[in-house]
């Protein structure tokens, strides 16, 4: 958790000013992190009887040994006051004892005090009995605050974001789509995609979506017009074809690609596969050695082909310039005569290609005959790899079939024309209400059927509800949530949220999808607001596979800056080792290790100080885990303790670092972001580059000289103070995560201090040392957490909520689901605060729309 401040730092000129401010200088900033805006309205008042307080605050603080306003005066106006301005903060002018006057300052000193951040090192400091209860005295006074004079915030209206749309097609009829390809990647805004604040929709993405919606309507329902067509699948050169490249794809397999693909008619496909080239010339790569692709559809053999060797094990150098004419031509074209025709029914399948493994071992119990990497000076010649596989079709198709999609949209079927409309009406009223996630009105479904209506005077039945689900997923109403303020709420007032808007919070905090009937069924009836179902419901779904899923991979993924792995570009020449293998290893090996927390539920500071993770054979060996064959990820004990938890795991060390090296500044800026909640502020203009070079014109023996040469400016000092200690203290990974311990001809100092002056000296005494601060990093996942399933940014208001969670969550040692029930129990998740009076008629106008 970090908590901000919006006023302008002035460095003052005084010598006394100065003098504070260099031993202070780390204050500079800690009041600046913009994922807690104080630029807010002040708190609305409770409204009659319209509030009802999910939570209420904890009980009286013990009593604070001196007199709060006296410890300010003692620790805090040194620096912060009417003269200094420091950080722009005058805590002489606050009146400590109405705190609620100023609300958002005094949870930024919350935040700060408790962080050990203030008072800053070198400066007196109260003993830990008096700022547990000064600590202690704020937070109570700052929860009855909030019970007094609730405020829950309003999020703006939310237009489904890539996942959630991707998501909700598949929820809403059974169909899987590549939605990156259909649709662009949204904004972030405060670390995650989904913030409604910046989901904004622009006519060329608004087209983008109509193009995606007649798409996906004629996957669903199938078109019998379809056209042959053609489509290449591409395999990334960064990709090693050593191993068998999916579980999915047949045990004694190597290389190759696996693919998920929609057929979308029962017809004859015909797939051809091209085989990689030469670096340096358009021969094929390990032509002179026989070997076998087979051609699969849901791991059934379709084909076999044999290719290789019809011009002997000649040495690799005469392969360029064959002196058999016919040879010439068969090593640059050999592959010419992989292609098959087969006939596919309709609907998802898996297209899998993929070479006959030449092994004597059974995956799984040994390592392989060969080793799984080599290079060219290895062997005579590299093996084989595929470069592309080519679909095409459909020919001859006899319709669409019988599908998931089809089975679940076509729930009547008309045997005359006087049928199909009503068939029509029932079908799109039942879609409707669950894309729309309410009961839907006799002109919801009028608007729709007109649709219906225009394709079938055209065509058929089928062809008018593809036009007409096409209508249904651009409509506002499937893609926005919109929450309506009552018609009779003041203006301003605090009001719980409907349970039909509650389900859709519900369901998009844990699936990033739309309710299931269930939900909606309860919801409807105006039951989901029962304490008791509402958290039978919220137990429910996240025991679905689909919650798992969804945490895991999109708060998990952007909550440690997954993301970044499909960007991240390590030196092949310095980390030979990474590749396009390494990097989705990686990323599974994370998103499993989340799935599982949250499966089991554990602890969070397991998050830390897990000793397992999921490995495959390849990462097995990069971690120096023994005993794990093939490509299967399972569940493995650590025998390296610094790597314990998240922070050991490659995922995390390689998005913290650079290209060519590691970054203390960018890890330790993670830890402070991401682990104790304290985001340094952004960097000043004209930051003078890391110098390569020493004094003397030497270069600097180690990457701790080159940042101390860097923290001679005064200006970097004043962030890498902060950060880099916390980076220093995963040095002994390197770019790619490896372990090491030297950086050339350095051997790896990794000791460091915290801001609270808690000193370590390599990876496991810094986790010791995190967990002396477990309640900053609780709240901080809280925070984050908080900030996912609102949609907006956590503010100040928030605070109390946050502390009433984490508060009902420790003695159970902070379990995911206490967590997470938390926040769906609390103020935020279930109200929401009533439109204040428009500024202007542009958003009087946007309000009426609504």
């Amino acid at each position: 958790m970090a908590i901000g401040i919006t006023r302008t730092f002035r460095l003052c000129r005084t010598v006394r000013c100065a003098t504070i401010s260099l031993s202070a200088i780390v204050a500079v900033g800690y009041f600046q992190d913009p994922r807690l805006v104080s630029a807010s309205p002040p708190a609305p008042q409770a409204q009659g009887t319209e509030v009802t307080p999910v939570q209420t605050a904890a009980g009286a603080a013990p009593a604070v040994a001196q007199v709060p306003g006296a410890l300010v005066k003692q620790y805090c106006i040194v620096c912060h006051n009417q003269n200094l301005k420091t950080a722009g903060l005058m805590l002489d002018q606050m009146d400590i004892s109405h705190l609620g006057a100023a609300a958002d300052v005094w949870e930024k000193v919350v935040q700060k005090v408790r962080s050990g951040a203030m008072p800053p090192a070198g400066m007196p400091r109260p003993d830990k009995a008096t700022f547990e209860a000064f600590l202690a005295h704020l937070e109570s006074e700052l929860d009855s605050e909030a019970v007094a004079h609730p405020n829950a915030g309003r999020p703006s209206e939310h237009r489904l974001n890539r996942f959630e749309y991707s998501n909700a097609v598949r929820d809403l009829l059974g169909l899987d789509i590549d939605a990156e390809s259909l649709l662009p990647a949204d904004e972030s805004d405060h670390g995650f995609d989904n913030i409604a604040e910046v989901l904004a929709i622009s006519p060329t993405l608004l087209e983008r979506y109509m193009l995606a919606a007649r798409k996906i309507s004629r996957l669903a329902i199938g078109d019998p017009a379809t056209s042959p067509a053609v489509e290449t699948f591409k395999i990334s050169r960064g990709l090693r074809q050593d191993d068998r490249m999916s579980d999915d794809l047949p045990i004694g397999t190597r290389g190759g690609t696996l693919i998920h693909y929609y057929f979308p008619l029962d017809g004859e496909y015909v797939v051809a596969v091209r085989l990689g080239r030469n670096f340096t010339s358009a021969v094929i790569r390990g032509i002179n050695t026989r070997d076998q692709v087979d051609v699969l559809l849901d791991g059934a053999r379709v084909a076999r082909f044999t290719i290789g060797g019809e011009c002997g094990s000649a040495p690799r150098e005469s392969l360029y310039a064959p002196k058999d004419p016919k040879c010439r031509d068969y090593v640059t074209d050999a592959d010419a005569a992989l292609h098959v025709r087969f006939p596919v029914t309709s609907g998802m399948h898996a297209l899998g290609v993929a070479f006959v493994k030449k092994s004597m071992v059974t995956e799984g119990s040994g390592p392989a005959l060969l080793p799984p990497r080599h290079t060219s000076s290895t062997y005579d010649a590299p093996r084989m790899d595929i470069d592309s596989v080519r679909l095409e079709g459909p020919y001859n198709a006899t319709g669409p079939g019988d599908t998931p999609s089809r089975r679940r949209i076509l729930v009547c079927h008309p045997s005359g024309a006087a049928d199909e409309e009503p068939c029509a009406k029932k079908i799109l009223a039942m879609l409707a209400r669950r894309a729309y996630r309410r009961p839907v009105t006799d002109g919801d479904i009028e608007k729709l059927l007109q649709f219906y209506r225009a394709a079938r005077g055209e065509g058929s039945f089928e062809s008018g509800l593809q036009e007409a689900l096409a209508r249904l997923l651009v409509s506002p109403q499937f893609l926005f949530r919109v929450e309506r303020d009552p018609t009779n709420i003041q203006a301003g007032a605090v009001y719980r949220i409907s349970d039909l808007e509650l389900a859709s919070r519900l369901s998009f905090f844990l699936w990033s999808s739309i309710p299931d009937d269930q939900l909606l069924d309860i919801a409807e009836r105006g039951k989901l607001k029962d304490p008791e179902i509402l958290e039978q419901q919220a137990r429910r779904m996240l025991a679905d596979p689909r919650a798992t899923a969804a945490l895991a991979e999109n708060f998990g993924g952007q909550w440690l800056r997954l993301r970044n792995m499909k960007v991240v570009d390590p030196d092949p020449r310095i980390f030979p080792e990474f590749d396009d293998n390494l990097r989705e290893d990686f990323l599974r090996e994370t998103e499993l290790f989340l799935e599982s927390q949250i499966r089991e539920d554990r602890p969070l500071e397991e998050l830390l100080t897990a000793n397992y993770t999921f490995v495959n054979e390849r990462l097995a060996r990069f971690y120096g885990i023994p005993n794990v064959y093939g490509t299967h990820f399972r569940r493995a004990l650590l025998v390296d303790p610094y790597r314990a938890g998240l922070l050991g795991q490659g995922s995390v060390l390689t998005v913290t670092s650079y290209a060519t090296r590691t970054s203390p500044v960018l890890r330790g800026k993670f830890l402070l972001e991401a682990v104790l909640g304290a985001p340094p502020p952004p960097p000043p203009p004209n930051v003078p580059p890391l110098k390569e070079v020493g004094d003397g014109g030497h270069p600097p023996a180690s990457m701790r000289e080159r940042m101390e040469e860097h923290r001679k400016n005064a200006v970097c000092a004043t962030c890498h103070t902060r950060m880099d200690p916390l980076g220093f203290a995963l040095e002994n990974f390197n770019a790619i995560g490896k372990f090491r311990t030297a950086d050339g001809n350095s051997s790896i100092d990794a000791s460091g201090v915290l801001p609270d002056g808690t000193k370590f000296s390599n990876p496991n005494e810094f986790r010791q040392a995190l967990l002396k601060h477990r309640d900053e990093f609780v709240t901080t996942f809280t925070v984050n957490l908080m900030t996912y399933a609102l949609g907006r940014a956590v503010q100040y208001y928030d605070m109390p909520a946050i502390r009433t969670i984490i508060r009902d969550a420790a003695p159970n040692d902070y379990p995911w689901s206490s967590l997470i029930l938390g926040i769906i129990k609390s103020r935020p998740f279930q109200m929401r605060n009533a439109q204040e009076p428009a500024r202007n008629s542009e958003l009087a106008r946007a309000n009426q729309q609504h």
